[in-house]
């Protein structure tokens, strides 16, 4: 499949989607989805298209529903020459080559050139730890969901049912 290949698909269906009367309508009922559709506009823009990462080829990788896993081939890097940085939502994984050729190569078939990857990672999700096994950089990811963003009943007929609620949470806490 060519680079960018599932942006220009997804660019697709959104348009397909934007066309229909209803496309718009259906935002008026979304809320808290404003950065999807900055994502949507930006790739719309051609952003995403003309960005996309082939080198080195990478995995994300669903250990379990807390557990996550970013792999990427760094054959040939040494540790030093990695950079990983989590800013906000956003992880950064650069590698600059710096080692120095032990000779005239009569044949170079290993790409040993500078990267980078960005990541886009839900506000939940923490990086958890990085090493680097059999030239494969991982790094390990976990979502966090605090307790106020768990799934809770909400009773109806007023805050005399909240306050119940956290006082048997208490309970089951002590």
């Amino acid at each position: 499949m060519p680079e960018g290949f599932g942006h220009k698909i997804l660019l697709m269906f959104w348009e397909k989607i934007m066309s229909f009367t209803f496309g718009r309508n259906v935002l008026l009922n979304s809320v808290g989805f404003d950065r999807l559709l900055d994502a949507f506009e930006q790739m719309n823009a051609g952003d995403g298209v003309s960005k996309a990462q082939g080198y080195p080829p990478y995995n994300i990788v669903k250990i379990n529903e807390r557990d996550y896993a970013i792999e990427i081939a760094v054959a040939g890097f040494r540790r030093d020459e990695i950079d990983i940085t989590s800013e906000g939502n956003k992880l950064t994984v650069t590698g600059k080559f710096k080692a120095e050729p032990m000779g005239e190569y009569l044949h170079k078939g290993i790409a040993n050139r500078d990267f980078r990857h960005e990541f886009t990672l839900a506000e939940t999700v923490i990086v958890a730890s990085a090493d680097i096994e059999n030239g494969l950089l991982l790094i390990k990811l976990q979502n966090v969901i605090p307790a106020e963003k768990l799934p809770r009943k909400i009773p109806i007929g007023g805050a005399s049912g909240l306050i119940v609620e956290e006082e048997a949470r208490e309970k089951i806490a002590a």
